[in-house]
């Protein structure tokens, strides 16, 4: 399997699991289930059990902050999409639709903090003016 897509089974696993304990649930199952009916019809109503279990598992850990159960859901769900990525590599793209659509901009990757601070001394751009420069 190549990286990208290994990445691809990483994020979904930690996304999915993560996603299982919001108002996001439900549109996030029903996206699963329909990559997992579309990939593999035989374990579709399979893997809706599974994905209940494991929110109820998910739920259970995020309440008792049991970060230990939550990163072995994480695992599991990794796992399970990476073969069913490995077994139907068109189902990629899918999956990344899904994502992005349940987490637009891609807001599972790192945090991005900036400061500032004025000295009164700063000049403003706006569509390429200097606006300090234009005040005089």
């Amino acid at each position: 399997m190549d990286p990208e897509t290994a990445l691809l089974a990483q994020s979904a696993g930690v996304t999915l699991v993560t996603l299982m304990t919001t108002d996001a649930w439900h549109r996030t199952r029903e996206g699963i289930t329909q990559l997992w009916r579309r990939a593999q019809p035989h374990r579709a109503e399979a893997v809706v059990a599974e994905l209940e279990a494991t929110r109820e598992d998910a739920l259970a850990a995020g309440e008792a902050d049991d970060r230990e159960t939550l990163g072995e859901l994480h695992l599991e769900w990794q796992g399970r999409l990476r073969r069913l990525l490995a077994a139907h590599p068109g189902a990629a793209a899918e999956l990344r639709l899904l994502l992005d659509e349940l987490e637009p901009r891609g807001s599972t990757g790192p945090t991005i903090a900036q400061h500032a601070s004025a000295s009164g001394q700063a000049r403003i751009y706006q569509a390429g003016r200097d606006q300090h420069n234009a005040q005089r």
